[in-house]
């Protein structure tokens, strides 16, 4: 399995695709190049998938779109959700990050250690 999605998470996220206006929607799970340390998290919703360039799972009955150059980056992934006195926000647990940003959201793994953004 190349990512896990957590129960608090699958919850959310199913509440958010009920919000979607399109038919066929699927969660886009990646990354990006920025951040503090080089790589960022890239999620969203996205109707249109490449079959040559994207990967296709299921995690917690959420069906899930991936490039297949950003598999090796985030397998073993966990995405969860958590609520607090702030608000709620979903985490991110990557077992390839040797390098992460406070915030949590930017990274580096031993072999990808993306272009950091000087502003940050």
């Amino acid at each position: 399995m190349i990512l896990n999605i957590t129960e608090a998470a699958s919850h959310q996220i199913k509440e958010m695709l009920k919000e979607e206006d399109k038919e066929n929607v699927r969660l886009r799970f990646g990354v990006k190049g920025g951040g503090c340390s080089g790589l960022s998290y890239a999620m969203g919703f996205e109707d249109e998938i490449n079959e040559e360039l994207d990967v296709i799972e299921e995690s917690s009955g959420i069906p899930v779109v991936i490039h297949k150059q950003d598999v090796p980056i985030i397998e073993g992934t966990t995405i969860d959700f958590k609520q607090n006195m702030m608000g709620g926000g979903f985490t991110i647990d990557n077992p390839n990050a040797i390098v992460s940003c406070g915030c949590g959201s930017s990274f580096k793994t031993a072999t990808n250690a993306g272009t950091p953004d000087p502003n940050c």
